[in-house]
């Protein structure tokens, strides 16, 4: 099976010039460092033991900020890289001081490729965020004597079922991992199944977070005297779901402000033009403009802003959930005392659903006139403290136990 993956790999390369102008093209890779995912760097690199992290994108590195945050004051630790294969998180990366850190863009899972990017860097351990399992990365780590950990891992019923149709190359890999620190217990049991021999529950680490509010002076200046409703990490078609129960919603809230935070960014010119077509007045982030009175939906289409915007609300949709994508996390916006609308489709935090709902901090809408319904309910509702205070707890407790292993390899 190793072989075949090593010629679908090849073919990825003869045809990736024409993907990646494609990509460029779509505003989903940097013309300035897509040669990254070749091993290639503009400047040299002199590294020594590197500490090295790998999510796919923003939900991933997110995630690790916390544990970045404390490596970051551990002189043990003498460089950090953080590797994603996207635009978003390499832009969220940015947003941070870090001096020890340096991000890179994830190179192809070719053996070429690898133990250039190996030599380069010189990492003394890995951690593979979430699902992130490449064989012909873990194969070729095996090989040098450098430990593999899954950071966060997540395996779900789908990715379960795809593994095992190739059930002995899924053994040859997952039983290379040094120690696996999966989110939940389901995970766990998949990961048993598909050959990783460590296994050690430590949490999910999405659940940290700090319990304080981040305003925005500026922004809330922006927004004065509007109230407002998130609509965050939306997906293709779930923004005119939420501009149709906008519509509905200003009879009653005339004052109404629908901030869309899209998941993509590089769609906002094609969101933006079917706002319009629903005769409503959209603002974006990038282009600075003042808002009106008769300003119906600000579109934020930047990076790393989110957290401003839950800060001034009450309400958060959060997307991926109205489709069949599985849905996005919802912690950021509960942890600043936001109620949660989600749609039906919500496999990939279903956990942390099940936990919101238990404190009836969540709530499932199918349509316009269940969010209309939620939104009327909620946006004027004291929320309490205590969802804050448990999601507080957990997530402490969560980061703690995952720095008992880490810790072990640092």
């Amino acid at each position: 099976m190793f072989f075949i993956y090593k010629l679908l790999v090849i073919v990825f390369i003869i045809f990736s010039p024409i993907t990646f102008v494609f990509r460029i093209f779509l505003g989903k890779e940097d013309p300035d460092r897509f040669l990254e995912k070749f091993s290639i760097y503009k400047k040299k690199v002199k590294i020594h033991e590197t500490v090295w992290f790998h999510g796919a994108s923003v939900g991933e590195i997110l995630s690790i900020i916390p544990i970045i945050n404390i490596l970051e004051k551990n002189v043990k630790v003498k460089k950090i890289l953080i590797t994603s294969s996207t635009v978003s998180s390499a832009s969220i990366i940015s947003n941070y001081n870090f001096k020890k850190t340096k991000h890179v863009y994830f190179p192809i899972d070719s053996d070429f490729f690898i133990n250039k990017f190996i030599k380069t860097w010189k990492p003394k351990v890995v951690f593979f965020i979430d699902s992130e399992i490449w064989p012909n990365f873990i194969k070729n780590l095996y090989r040098k004597n450098i430990p593999i950990i899954l950071l966060n891992g997540r395996i779900t019923a789908k990715s379960f079922n795809r593994w095992m149709i190739f059930k002995s190359f899924a053994k040859e890999i997952f039983s290379k991992i040094n120690i696996s620190l999966p989110q939940n217990l389901q995970s766990a049991k998949y990961l048993k199944r598909l050959g990783a021999k460590n296994i050690k529950i430590a949490g999910n680490l999405k659940y940290f977070g700090e319990p304080k509010k981040i305003i925005d002076n500026k922004i809330k200046v922006l927004f004065k005297n509007r109230v407002i409703f998130c609509a965050a990490s939306t997906h293709f078609d779930e923004e005119n779901k939420i501009a149709k129960a906008h519509i509905d919603l200003k009879n009653s809230i005339p004052n109404l402000l629908t901030v869309i935070i899209p998941r993509h960014t590089h769609r906002s010119k094609s969101i933006i033009s079917d706002l319009n077509n629903l005769g409503l007045k959209v603002v974006s982030r990038k282009t600075k403009l003042k808002i009106n009175k008769d300003t119906d939906i600000y579109l934020v289409d930047t990076y790393g802003e989110a957290l401003k915007f839950y800060a001034l609300s009450k309400v958060s949709f959060i997307g991926g959930s109205l489709i069949n994508h599985g849905g996005q996390n919802p912690l950021e916006p509960a942890r600043l005392g936001n109620f949660i609308l989600h749609g039906p489709h919500i496999n990939n935090f279903y956990e942390v659903y099940t936990y919101l709902s238990k404190f009836k901090n969540s709530f499932k809408i199918n349509d316009e006139k269940s969010i209309k319904k939620i939104v009327l309910k909620k946006i004027n509702f004291k929320q309490k403290l205590k969802i804050k205070r448990k999601l507080y707890r957990l997530g402490n407790l969560i980061l703690k136990n995952n720095l008992k292993y880490i810790n072990k390899f640092i």
